[in-house]
């Protein structure tokens, strides 16, 4: 895999504008789970290229239930995408995590349940490991970034993935608190599994709108309040992107934590009895582990 990193941003409306972004354009991209959330935008950052894919299409179209997460992980491989930013709003569970602070997640609790979260299926059925969701090494690349642009941040957190499109009850807010989650949202399961499944390298940074409905001293949480800090926030989470890009360019070789790797022993079914049309349709995905 050499040196030949590529980093794919996966947000909301702003962040493809981003300062130093050149030759931009953006193209159409067909998979074999049908069509990603809009066109992806790609470019050039300081000579390298950069990918970016509006999770819910332009103008913030698709709900999270509908969106077509496993087209989305797939548009950015074939993009030759290498490393994965994902940047996503929640609600805070803690009190020491006010509006405004970004949370690099190391953690989830998957509570999704309408989704399709695998590549694989019947005909070819891969186990891949997750104990540790994310790249721990991106991670760190992207704490090094927000200490250099001084963006209040936690180096880690555990992610509530609920189904919604409904924000949680007090109860369910309450719950999840008592479970040892930090922040709550909608977006990034199974999209973390999709990612390992591709042999990606993952990371998320969660920017928090609003503290959740548990907090007695703020308002419950609406959509106008958390549009107002997601707009404030965008300019912080336009310079991350600009501060990681380089970072991320500057690695040799397949990632240390085995991200790229995923798949080595993963894969069970026996090779005779493989299904032709799965080994075809997810060719780009099993080509490194299946030579």
């Amino acid at each position: 895999m050499g040196n030949d990193a590529v980093l794919g941003v996966i947000g909301g409306s702003g962040l493809y504008d981003i300062d130093g972004l050149e030759n931009t354009r953006w193209v159409t991209v067909t998979t074999p789970f049908g069509d990603p959330s809009d066109q992806l935008l790609t470019g050039e950052f300081a000579g390298r290229k950069l990918v970016f894919l509006p999770r819910h299409g332009r103008g913030h179209r698709i709900p999270p239930s509908e969106l077509n997460f496993r087209a989305n992980i797939h548009a950015l491989k074939q993009l030759g995408v290498t490393d994965i930013l994902s940047v996503s709003a929640v609600g805070s569970l803690r009190e020491t995590l006010p509006p405004g602070t970004f949370v690099v997640i190391d953690q989830f609790i998957d509570r999704t349940f309408a989704r399709d979260k695998t590549f694989f299926g019947s005909g070819l059925v891969a186990h891949v490991a997750l104990g540790h969701p994310v790249c721990g090494r991106l991670g760190d690349l992207i704490e090094q970034a927000l200490a250099e642009l001084d963006i209040p941040h936690q180096r880690r957190g555990t992610y509530m993935v609920m189904e919604g499109p409904q924000f949680s009850t007090v109860a369910e807010s309450k719950l999840y608190r008592s479970w040892g989650c930090d922040v709550i949202g909608m977006t990034n399961m199974p999209e973390a599994k999709l990612a390992r499944e591709a042999e990606m390298c993952y990371a998320t940074v969660a920017m928090v709108t609003d503290y959740d409905c548990w907090h007695e001293g703020h308002d419950h949480v609406s959509v106008d309040a958390v549009i107002k800090v997601v707009v404030a926030n965008a300019g912080k989470a336009r310079s991350l992107v600009s501060a990681l890009a380089p970072k991320v360019a500057h690695r040799d070789g397949p990632c240390v934590q085995g991200c790229h790797t995923a798949l080595d022993n993963a894969i069970m079914t026996a090779p005779s009895h493989r299904d032709p049309a799965m080994l075809d349709k997810l060719s780009l995905i099993v080509k490194r582990a299946l030579g």
